[in-house]
């Protein structure tokens, strides 16, 4: 599983939903719905109607991380949008089981947008 721990995870970027990888197609249920795929430089996440999907690129190779956290284990959740001086954003969860997971964005990321998202879902 990733480590959460080690403060910002990943610095994301929207891509197309289409970029997800084989692995993480399977994964989905067959009425899970994709919202929004967003990447840093090799891992990305996935958020879908039901769950966040962390997706860790390891090695050289094909070998992967999935980390799938429900929407339903969400205690409390934080939006942080980006600023003059500070464009990232950030999104920062707290899962039952797990603790805190940050998710820092680019700036140009509607991260207001995503929050209702997750709001409509975890709430």
């Amino acid at each position: 599983m990733i480590d959460f721990k080690n403060g910002s995870v990943f610095k994301l970027h929207k891509v197309k939903n289409d970029a997800v990888g084989d692995n993480l197609t399977a994964l989905l249920l067959p009425t899970e719905s994709i919202i929004g795929v967003y990447k840093s430089v090799r891992d990305y996440v996935v958020f879908t109607d039901l769950r966040a999907i962390c997706v860790n690129i390891q090695g050289v190779g094909k070998k992967q991380d999935l980390t799938s956290m429900p929407y339903k284990h969400i205690t409390v959740f934080s939006v942080e949008t980006s600023g003059l001086m500070d464009i990232s954003s950030e999104l920062t969860f707290w899962f039952s089981g797990i603790g805190e997971v940050r998710f820092e964005f680019t700036g140009e990321s509607d991260i207001i947008r995503i929050g209702k998202i997750i709001s409509g879902f975890a709430l």
